[in-house]
């Protein structure tokens, strides 16, 4: 089954609004320069690389006292291990990064909504639905007061919280986040990715809640959904698409679509080498 740490990178909090000159007292380590080349990493799926980036620059953040430094880190190093499956790692991080966030007074920002919601998605990873769902709740009534309602990091959101809410066997409402999910990704730039990943995850989500038989047909149609949205000729072939490709090939095969998850793979896989 396709599952959030499966696909979704953590959102960066790095922005604008995080040093203001005024107020500037220690020496702030170049996020976007770090972003840049641990997105090259990542692209190669060269995760040993990623990691000793993300502590060499966490280290430099730590001796310079460069607080909102750390937090962008902690963000992204939570990401990568819980994607690598390395729980201590990524609930320490994730421990770090909302601890930062209350140092920093960010907290109560989009920020640290952004801090509270990848803190959720570690503890969902993790079988924590339970822990997870009140940091969504407290992401989402930031989110939704301080963006725009076509944001895309709402989309990410509520896909997500709909995962912790299915965890919990609270269907009704994990129906209601995917179709927001659905909604606001569809105005998104190269959103129909993330579209696929949401009819994806309503698949198993009507599985749980019917059962395999009475599902079926809604099943068969957001196969059908999820197929179309993914082979959406103007999005770009790099990293991210060869993860996306990567990572829903299993849920095809579970459901019996085995030549497209092979092809998903052997997609994946060509990206990865090109890159």
């Amino acid at each position: 089954m396709l599952q959030p740490e499966d696909y979704k990178e953590p959102a960066c909090v790095f922005c604008t609004d995080f040093y203001s000159p005024e107020k500037e007292t220690v020496q702030t380590v170049p996020l976007q320069r770090i972003f840049q080349k641990l997105d090259e990493h990542l692209g190669r799926n060269d995760y040993a690389a990623a990691e000793r980036h993300l502590n060499y620059w966490l280290q430099e953040a730590g001796e310079n006292g460069d607080l909102r430094g750390m937090l962008s880190l902690e963000n992204e190093r939570m990401g990568l291990y819980r994607k690598l499956g390395r729980r201590e790692e990524a609930v320490g991080c994730a421990a770090a990064a909302l601890s930062l966030a209350e140092q920093t007074g960010l907290l109560d920002s989009v920020t640290g909504a952004t801090t509270l919601l990848n803190a959720a998605t570690v503890y969902k990873a993790f079988s924590m639905a339970e822990k997870a769902l009140p940091l969504y709740e407290r992401a989402q009534k930031e989110y939704e007061q301080r963006l725009a309602k076509d944001d895309p990091r709402l989309g990410g959101l509520y896909n997500n919280m709909a995962l912790a809410l299915c965890d919990l066997s609270r269907f009704s409402e994990a129906r209601a986040c995917y179709e927001k999910a659905l909604a606001v990704m569809a105005h998104a730039p190269n959103g129909a990715l993330e579209q696929a990943i949401t009819e994806l995850n309503l698949c198993n989500l009507a599985e749980a809640e019917q059962g395999l038989l009475a599902a079926e047909d809604e099943i068969e149609r957001r196969l059908d959904a999820a197929e179309r949205l993914i082979e959406t000729e103007m999005l770009p072939r790099n990293g991210y698409y060869a993860f996306v490709c990567e990572k829903c090939a299993p849920t095809f095969r579970y459901y019996g679509r085995f030549f497209y998850a092979e092809a998903l793979e052997n997609r994946a896989k060509t990206i990865y080498e090109r890159n």
